[in-house]
């Protein structure tokens, strides 16, 4: 397939402060994030062609359609579209601004993404209406997304033969990586490190999984300006090239037949294929150099580290526990924090995951900078174990 590799680049990108902002609105948040990725770019208002936001909960008055966006930010009469796809949400937006400048319908396009959960009053055990809507609560009239990934886990211990104790300290391991990545960054909503120790004995929510297990939830905005990739050097000398964009939606089939293991995500594997194929990419554990993928729980990043072909099947444990994921690792894996030190505003993680890869390739993140990057990958994953929709992105210079 020709795909959209280097087709559009990333010119400019803006990333709120992530955490409980009660004394914002999302339009404080779309208009601070859109303002930094304006300036970031060094273009004007005018010269943007269309626009996309993504925002999952419509009970915000950035709900339902875009008009929010353009009242916002004053856009000059421009197409402008509101998409949402679970927790994909954001990276759906920036998939919508690609395409439509990788097509010619425009040169320079917006993506946008936001969500101020705290002000709906949602928290980490909601109704199942609220997240997944009242046919799938007929299906799991108890279901909640930490007992969903909590199953993973404990079925991913039992298929690989890990005990208890081992299982626990292996994502123990993962969350005090990404907590001493997040005490770093100061847009970070949670910025304290953490030990093994607090982790594994931290009170159960879902057992394996514990308190610092899951990620929060937490208001937040980012946005992205992209252009064709033949203009980006006329904006600004280091522009960041898009690579790959792939989504996979799960049908569902994975709770239907026997042959799911419930331990991995069938929509990681197949967006990861293709995203690689897309990129060109032919071994991703030498070429991929660093990776923002969807931590929601601390099992769900164990995994994700096997689905996108970085660790063999059944083997993440060693490389967690050599470090092959810290900071300083061969793939750093979360060196903003992720969701766990973030938090989870729905629409706007997927590109503020973005926004550190997009620093990371300009060697622009401080003290968190990795040595010389080629390749950022991004990973969405909205859903649970077996029914989801996955985005894999990749970046490069």
């Amino acid at each position: 397939m020709a795909g959209i590799k280097d087709k559009v680049a990333i010119i400019g990108m803006g990333c709120t402060q992530f955490g409980e902002l009660w004394d914002k609105g999302p339009e404080d948040l779309m208009l601070d994030a859109f303002e930094e990725a304006l300036q970031d770019a060094g273009i004007e208002k005018k010269d943007i062609g269309a626009a996309w936001t993504g925002t999952c909960y419509e009970e915000t008055s950035v709900g339902k359609s875009a008009i929010p966006l353009a009242v916002t930010l004053k856009l000059p009469f421009i197409p402008a579209t509101r998409v949402e796809n679970y927790c994909a949400t954001g990276s759906e937006s920036l998939r919508g601004a690609c395409y439509a400048v990788a097509s010619g319908a425009c040169d320079i396009a917006l993506a946008m993404g936001v969500e101020k959960l705290k002000d709906l009053g949602y928290g980490g055990l909601p109704q199942n209406e609220t997240q997944w809507g009242t046919r799938l609560r007929l299906v799991f009239p108890n279901l909640t997304p930490p007992g969903a990934f909590a199953m993973m886990g404990t079925r991913y211990f039992a298929q690989y033969g890990l005990s208890p104790q081992e299982g626990k300290r292996a994502l123990a391991r993962i969350t005090v990586k990404s907590h001493a990545n997040g005490s770093m960054n100061p847009k970070a909503h949670l910025r304290r490190t953490v030990t093994i120790d607090e982790v594994v004995n931290a009170p159960i929510v879902a057992w394996p999984l514990g308190l610092f297990d899951c990620c929060g939830v937490s208001d937040g905005a980012a946005a992205a300006i992209v252009c064709r990739a033949d203009m980006a050097k006329d904006f600004r000398p280091d522009p960041v090239y898009v690579k790959s964009l792939q989504i996979a939606a799960s049908s569902g089939e994975e709770m239907l037949y026997q042959e799911w293991d419930c331990a991995h995500v069938e929509g990681t594997v197949r967006a990861a294929k293709r995203a690689y194929e897309e990129a060109g990419i032919k071994d991703p554990r030498t070429e991929i150099s660093m990776m923002e993928v969807h931590d929601c729980f601390s099992i769900t990043e164990l995994t994700i580290y096997e689905d996108l072909g970085i660790s063999p099947r059944g083997r993440a444990k060693e490389d967690i526990e050599a470090g092959f994921f810290d900071l300083n690792g061969q793939i750093p894996c979360q060196p903003d924090g992720g969701l766990k030190c973030f938090g989870h505003p729905i629409g706007a993680s997927g590109l503020r995951m973005m926004y550190e890869m997009y620093k990371q390739l300009q060697g622009k993140a401080g003290p968190r900078q990795i040595k010389d990057p080629k390749y950022g990958l991004t990973h969405n994953m909205g859903g649970i174990p077996p029914v989801n929709v996955v985005s894999v992105n990749i970046v490069g210079r």
